[in-house]
């Protein structure tokens, strides 16, 4: 099993900045890629933002610009920090993480935008 305990979530103003982490422990097995999935009341999950093993990453339209994923590979953490927020980012931030043997999610933390 991987364990994935996420921090960082909070409420803050519009524009504003947070920063996420994510830290995986347990069987890691060469974990792969790990990414942010966010999910707002009464929608579905999204993929915010990804990162590979090699670095390679990928971001939703709504991220572009804004949202600046890394990873500490020798620390099994990753980082999501996020700028210009805005009302629309409010959500549940979810951390994900694949090996050879799966899929992981952390408990998930809360993010709300608003003034």
């Amino acid at each position: 099993q991987v364990q994935l305990v996420e921090s960082g979530g909070g409420l803050v103003q519009p524009g504003g900045s947070l920063r996420l982490s994510c830290a995986a422990s347990g069987r890691l097995f060469s974990i792969t890629a790990m990414g942010w999935y966010r999910q707002a009341p009464g929608k579905q999950r999204e993929l915010v933002a990804a990162i590979t093993s090699g670095g390679s990453t990928n971001y939703a339209a709504s991220a572009k610009g804004r949202f600046t994923i890394s990873r500490d590979n020798a620390k099994n953490t990753v980082y999501l920090q996020m700028n210009s927020l805005k009302p629309e980012d409010t959500a549940v931030y979810y951390c994900n993480a694949k090996n050879l043997l799966g899929t992981y999610w952390g408990q998930g933390t809360q993010v709300t935008v608003s003034s």
